[in-house]
Formats: structure tokens, sequence, C-alpha cells
């Protein structure tokens, strides 16, 4: 029997650890890795069109499926596109194993042809970047790069020269066990008797959740009961904490709606559950503010913290509810579920007016439309920008859902790539890129990869010809909008030339119709829907500060865009406020 070489040891491993696909672009340092995964029948390699779809792909299917995912590039170059992604992986806590091979290792160091030092490039974006320089580090090093991308959530980078790779693997390695899963962890008796006490003491609390209530949500919802708390989320928050909520006040930060804001400024203890918040103008700085996550050094890094209690969302609360008095009085409550109730009723006339005449179409109505007719399990993957807003707002989720974006690293381009991902998960399940026509054509390339590999993503294209939140930032600023326009192409007749389904739609009366022939459709699907450049949004408050770094505009142009059906969410909670 033929000894194994590096590259074979490497990809075994990945196996062992779950790895189903390995993402990227060939190139000749990589050639030795591609071969042992065309003679590996348990897993593919994923023929990109650039390396930094690989990283994005890799990344959805991360979070998709909870489990360590792959995507590779090739010395210099090509391992360099990978960084943009993999910066979005591990800001999204998504466990992801790139592998950047690297020139001759004799040529290290000499200003080899395409050289670069990708053990050092990395290291800001992973939590492990290592270079395999010898084959006895095989296969420690792999595992221990799987190992640290496992177990705390994020990236790791394996640079190996091709050399390398090609030689013959270390005699009777050593097959350790590996971690492929995330254990709990509990906070200590000391701060869980605390974070009671505050709350006992507390007569307005209020919770506010993001993306580490993921799996908790019927533990939020009876710590809320028992405290009678409102509970508002991020955007991260908004697919594990919104449906199924009675006690739902919206959502807070640029994006938001409803009276969120509100419930974490009149309370007097608001708790901050599994969410790195980025935007700390809208968190309140004369409240106490307890805050529960299971990376100790988010905590406090964006307000000033009361408590700090390190522990995952869902098994602190499994201790602290048994252990905090029940309250009586709903009065904060109801009176924040009134407030979010008419903030939603007021906004959601400005979508709904003559919207079926409107030309070009409201991005609103186009959103409210798609998730009506998507399927309750679909798969959203949602461009950075107004498709932010629009999925914020708009999508409705009810715990089968997933929504994905690059909501922490803020990329473009990114939703095409991430549908790819989410699609070769589960080629049976609706996915749906939400792509404005800038970040779609940024990597449009890989369109062709949805072509390749028949992938059946259903690409909802919102198109108004610009940069729509760079204009806003530019408005903002009091400058005239400047490079932000683009003169796009009919891209449902880029896609039919793709070999792809595509239809282009400029009247609201065709969008229903359009849609739900493109979700019928087999294969990939591209619907080009042009839609009105000046439809766009700003959260209920703002403030000088907030406009940092962000699209807001106070000018008469803007629509306090509508909220779709959780301003029915909302009249349905209101229904159990008692009535006096």
């Amino acid at each position: 029997m033929a000894k194994q070489n590096v590259a074979e040891q490497f990809i075994d491993i990945l196996v062992r650890a779950g790895v189903k696909r390995l993402y990227g672009v060939v190139g000749d340092s990589l050639n030795p890795v591609v071969d042992a995964i065309r003679r590996n029948s348990a897993i593919d390699w994923i023929h990109v069109r650039h390396e930094e779809t690989a990283a994005f792909a890799a990344g959805a299917e991360a979070q998709i499926t909870g489990g360590l995912a792959a995507c590779a590039g090739s010395c210099g170059p090509g391992n360099l596109h990978l960084i943009n992604g993999l910066y979005d992986a591990h800001r999204s806590m998504a466990p992801v194993l790139a592998l950047a091979s690297h020139i001759p290792s004799s040529e290290i160091g000499l200003g080899f042809f395409q050289e670069t030092h990708p053990d050092q490039l990395f290291r800001e974006c992973s939590h492990y970047s290592e270079m395999i320089s010898n084959p006895q580090q095989m296969p420690r090093l792999l595992q221990t790069a799987i190992q640290h991308a496992v177990g705390q959530g994020g990236v790791s980078v394996v640079t190996l020269p091709g050399d390398i790779a090609d030689q013959p693997a270390p005699d009777k390695a050593a097959e350790t066990a590996l971690v492929t899963s995330r254990p709990t962890v509990r906070p200590g008796d000391t701060e869980i008797d605390k974070l009671a006490a505050m709350i006992d003491e507390a007569d307005r609390v209020t919770l506010f959740c993001g993306s580490g209530t993921a799996g908790a949500h019927a533990e939020v919802m009876e710590f809320a009961e028992k405290i009678k708390s409102p509970v508002g989320h991020a955007l991260r928050g908004k697919e594990w904490i919104q449906y199924d909520n009675p006690y739902d006040v919206g959502m807070s930060g640029l994006l938001g709606y409803g009276a969120a804001y509100e419930a974490t400024h009149e309370c007097d203890l608001l708790i901050l559950l599994g969410t790195d918040f980025p935007y700390n103008a809208f968190l309140p700085d004369d409240v106490k503010i307890a805050q529960v996550d299971v990376r100790p050094e988010r905590l406090g890094r964006r307000s000033k913290l009361d408590l700090a209690v390190w522990g995952d969302v869902k098994e602190t609360l499994r201790c602290l509810t048994p252990r905090v008095s029940p309250k009586t009085s709903r009065r904060f409550l109801d009176k924040m579920l009134k407030k979010h109730s008419a903030a939603l009723d007021g906004v959601v006339k400005a979508y709904t007016r003559k919207v079926d005449k409107h030309v070009p179409i409201h991005p609103e109505y186009v959103a409210s439309v798609l998730d009506e007719l998507a399927d309750d399990d679909a798969v959203f993957t949602v461009d950075t920008g107004m498709c932010n807003v629009w999925a914020a707002r708009y999508i409705t989720p009810n715990g089968r859902r997933r929504i994905i974006g690059s909501f922490s690293h803020g990329s473009m381009a990114n939703a095409l790539p991430q549908a790819i991902g989410a699609q070769f998960t589960d080629r049976g399940r609706q996915v749906v890129s939400m792509s404005g026509d800038g970040g779609f054509s940024m990597l449009m390339g890989d369109f062709l990869t949805l072509v390749q590999y028949d992938l059946p993503v259903k690409v909802v294209l919102f198109n108004n010809s610009s940069l729509g939140m760079v204009e806003l930032e530019m408005m903002v600023g009091g400058l005239p909008a400047y490079g932000t326009s683009n003169k796009n192409p009919d891209f449902a007749a880029v896609a039919r030339a793709c070999g792809a389904y595509g239809v282009r739609v400029e009247k609201p009366k065709e969008l229903a119709g359009a849609l739900k022939d493109a979700f019928r459709h087999k294969g990939p699907a591209l619907i080009d829907v042009v839609t009105d450049p000046n439809a766009l949004s700003i959260p209920p408050k703002i403030s000088k500060e907030m406009v940092t770094g962000f699209a807001l505009s106070a000018s008469k142009i803007v629509l306090d865009g509508g909220v779709g059906r959780m301003a029915q969410m909302a009249r349905s909670n209101l229904r159990n406020v008692p009535r006096p």
C-alpha cells in the first residue's frame, strides 16, 4: 500500500472533523491537495470563480450547520483573496478552516514569485494561523487549528507550502480525538445570585437580545414572562428571538423600528443577552446594565456594566430563572407593547399607499411580497446596505427560517457567495439571495458557480442603479452624491446568457407572478427588480453621533419604511394586554 503524503493526511483529518467540501480555486501550490480530494469520495472540491466567494460560502455553511467548514487558496494572490470572507466568518463566530497554500519552502523569505507571508497576514482574522514547514508537524498542527476554530468559534488558517504537501506523511501518526462541538458555559453561583438580586430590586426590566440567544428561545420567553419584561433585539438576534414572542418590542439600532429604543432607555435595569451590539449611541448611559455573554472579552466593551456574567445565555437562564422572584405588575411591559404597536401602525402606511401603481417599484413592497411567498424554512442571505434594511423590517422569522448576512463585518457582495454555501448544505431547501445591484455586480462571476453546479439559489436583485447606503452617508455629511451611480445591464438577460432562469420586473403587478415562477424553477434563477432609488430608511431615534459610519438622512425624500407582518404581530400581542 502506498504511503500517504501530507496532503492526503490533511484531507483525511478534515473528513474526520466533518468537513464535506472544500471551496476554492485551483493553483499549482494546491495541486497535491486537490488531487487528494479527487481520490477521496468523502469530500468534494467546489470550484468557485473567486476565492473571496470560497471564504464567504464556507462561513455560511458553518453558520447553517454549526459544524466546521473549509476553504482554500493557492499561494500569494490566491489565498490573499480569502481574507475578506475570513474576516466575516471570524466576526460571525463561524468555525472555518482555511488552507493557504504557499510557495516552495526553500524559497520562503527570498522574494520568490507570488511570495507573501500568509501565516502572518491572517492573524488578525483568526484564532490560529500557523505554517507547516516540516511534515513531522502533521497531524498535530492541523488538529490544533481545528480545535481553535470549533472550540472558540471562528477561523483557523493553516499555511502549507506545496512541496511539503507532496512529501510523505509521518509514520504511525497519532489519530487523536478531535473537538467537534462546543460545551456550555455556566456562570458561577455568585454572579447568578447578584443578577437575581438586581432583577428583584428593579421595577422595570428590559431584555435586549443578540445572536447569543440561538437555541435559547424557550428560556428567554419563560424568563421574560416571569419578570414581565419587554424583549428587544439586535439584527443578529432577530431570527432567534422575534418569533412566537408576546413580549417583542422590535429592534434597536440604525435599522431599528418599534419601541426597542424606548424600552432600553425607560427601564431601570437593562439585561444584554448574547449581544455584541456595536452602536453604543443607541444604548442608555443612565440605567443599570448587566450583560451575559459566552465570550468574556465582549463583556463591557460597549457599555459601562454594573454586572458582567460570563456564560452562555441558555445555561445562564436555566440557572437564573428559578432564583428570581416573579413580578406581578405588567405596567411597564404593556406600556412598551402599546408603544411598539403604535409605532409600527404609524409607519406601515409608507409602503401601502398606492404601492401597486408606484414605478419604480418600492423596495419595501418587494421585500414584503418576498416574505409572503418564500418557504417557511427558507434561508435568506442578505447583502450589506439597503437590503439589510428590507430584511430587518420585512422578513418574518418563525424559528425555521435563517437570515444570514455580513452583519458584523459589513462587507459588500456577501449575499450571493453565502447563498452558495447555504445551498450546498441542502439542495432541497429554498435559498434566497437578497442582493443589491452593487453587491451582486462586485462578485457577479460566481453566478456562474450556481450554473456550474445547478444550485437552485434564487437571486432577488434589488436594482436601484446606485450604492444607496453610500449616497445616504454623503447626504448626512452635507455632500452631494458622487460616484454612487451604477450603469447596469439587464441582469435578467445576463442570467439567461449564463444558462440560468432570468426575468426582469419593472411593474408592481408583475412581481408576485415573477417570484412564483422563479421559485417553481428547478435550477438557479435571477429576478431583476427595478426599484426606487429614493426609497430610503431612517431609524426611529436619530442623533448626530448615530450617523457616523452609517447611512441616515433627515431629508424629505427619505421614507420611514414599513415593517411588513411585524405590525400584525404587534397587534396580536396587544390582544394579550389586560384591559382596565
